[in-house]
């Protein structure tokens, strides 16, 4: 190396730039997306919903993880896909320790807590736009609904069942206030997801 390259490599360090070796520490292994795929409910399946959270992760600059999205589907659960935990969000709190207290009222996930890729809190009920309807396909216990848009690869009819990230909803019911099984969208596209709160997010976990 030069001594120019080390001189400007000496600047960037005293300018507090992060390279992504630091990047790579993050603790990071918990988010929300900050968008969707942007088709409603056609992820491109599993696959396309895991890519989308690598991709959004990775622009974050959180890499050398495995990413998977909380998705059910008729022959897949939710929660045999996001590993053991435990999990934290991008300022390194807690989201729960195991699949047991994920599925449990233990668990950390409230408006303040599921933060996106960049640490951002996301638009609950009574922002505008609201979009606290994330997609999952699932019951309570993390096992599959019949609710998934064909299996996430349908933005047409049919509906998906959502989770409440914000744990809110139009009372005070457990269904309301349920992350991950909350009620079905009205429909699968983009619009439809949208009418009744949502805006095709999902949430994402490193295994």
């Amino acid at each position: 190396m030069t001594r120019s390259s080390v001189l400007f490599v000496a600047t960037l360090i005293a300018g507090g730039a992060v390279f992504p070796a630091m990047a790579q520490d993050s603790p990071m292994s918990f988010f929300v997306t900050s968008q969707g795929p942007g088709d409603g409910a056609d992820l491109g399946g599993l696959e396309g919903a895991d890519t989308h959270c690598t991709n959004l992760a990775e622009a974050a600059g959180v890499t050398g993880k495995t990413w998977a999205a909380y998705l059910s589907t008729s022959d897949t659960d939710a929660r045999d896909r996001i590993g053991t935990g435990p999990w934290v969000n991008a300022q390194g709190e807690t989201i729960a320790e195991n699949l047991d207290a994920l599925h449990s009222e233990a668990n950390n996930i409230t408006k303040t807590t599921a933060l996106d890729e960049n640490g951002e809190v996301v638009n609950g009920r009574g922002d505008q736009p609201n979009r606290h309807d994330i997609l999952t396909g699932s019951l309570p216990d993390g096992t599959a609904h019949e609710a998934t848009c064909e299996n996430w690869m349908s933005s047409g009819e049919g509906s998906a069942m959502v989770g409440h990230h914000d744990r809110t909803g139009l009372d005070d019911s457990a269904e309301a206030k349920s992350w991950n099984s909350s009620h079905p969208s009205r429909g699968c596209g983009q619009e439809a997801l949208q009418g009744t709160g949502g805006d095709g997010l999902l949430y994402c976990f490193a295994k």
